[in-house]
């Protein structure tokens, strides 16, 4: 299927793409950087993955060794050493990527510290917020169009496939060990700011990444449903599928209707409902992105 797309896009199109995907993977990498080099760093919190990690060996070799290895040339080398598994689980073109989120993560990050103002203060907190915001953005970003920067990811997947366990629980045990390892480094304090940069990243990159949650998705169980798909057609301009499904229990078919709208609109559709039949099941659940008629444009971020 892919292959018939390619065969109808001009060449043009997928050289201006990918290309523009390569742009948003740097132009996530850099912002990334700017987040440790002005706040994860300087304010000693090893919010877990191999820039975690990083920070801890950078205050460790700087205190014993005299001198501070630079955290992009250590990312660099642990993501280097995790590059064989991903080569052979994710195909050429998610490896070139990963490669370059990779590379260009590690050149900017060593590339700004020199440059930009370490913002840490003396409120580890407002750090840690920071951090997470940016790091979260920059990271989203990358994801957004397949890009990756390798880190605790690869780890937990590598894991996973030889545990019953899953990979997010692995990164969190991964990055969970990270944050309890730089106790002894730092602080106790520092550890658990390091933890909130962690969430607060991970709620970022998701919404980033996947979008803004403002479409919602409705199924409607009710005796009634032709009425209250005319009202929906009719009062909101929102079109209305019908399924036929069976009762767990009687066995007996029923119709469902399911509709997409906006998140302004659900308490119009409540009121329909609650007019026509009050006894009506319904399930609302979010939808991260909608494409197509009356909503957002095919390929278009």
């Amino acid at each position: 299927m892919l292959a018939r797309v390619r065969g109808i896009l001009p060449k043009g199109h997928h050289l201006r793409a990918r290309g523009r995907d390569y742009a948003t993977i740097a132009l996530g990498t850099l912002l990334t950087a700017v987040a440790l080099d002005c706040f994860l760093v300087p304010g000693q919190l090893a919010a877990g993955g191999a820039s975690g990690l990083a920070t801890i060996v950078y205050y460790l070799s700087e205190r014993t060794l005299g001198y501070a290895i630079p955290v992009g040339v250590q990312t660099f080398v642990m993501n280097a050493l995790l590059m064989i598994p991903v080569f052979r689980a994710g195909g050429l073109r998610y490896a070139a990527r990963t490669v370059f989120g990779i590379v260009t993560l590690s050149l900017f990050t060593d590339a700004l510290a020199p440059v930009l103002p370490p913002l840490a203060g003396d409120e580890a907190m407002l750090t840690a917020v920071w951090g997470g915001l940016v790091s979260g953005l920059g990271l989203g970003i990358a994801f957004r169009v397949g890009g990756n920067t390798g880190g605790t990811d690869i780890v937990a997947q590598l894991l996973a496939r030889r545990t019953s366990i899953s990979v997010g629980s692995w990164m969190l045990i991964v990055d969970s060990a990270i944050v309890i390892a730089s106790v002894p480094l730092f602080t106790v304090k520092n550890a658990l700011c390091a933890a909130i940069t962690i969430l607060i990243t991970s709620i970022v990159i998701d919404y980033v990444s996947d979008g803004p949650s403002t479409e919602r998705a409705a199924w409607i169980i009710s005796a009634r449903h032709r009425e209250i798909s005319a009202a929906v057609m009719t009062d909101l301009g929102r079109g209305c599928t019908l399924f036929t499904a069976q009762g767990g229990y009687t066995g007996e078919s029923r119709p469902v209707l399911f509709v997409i709208l906006s998140r302004r609109e659900i308490g119009d559709l409540k009121r329909i409902i609650g007019a026509i039949d009050r006894d009506a099941i319904v399930a609302i659940s979010d939808m991260h992105e909608t494409f197509g008629e009356g909503f957002k444009e095919m390929g278009v971020q």
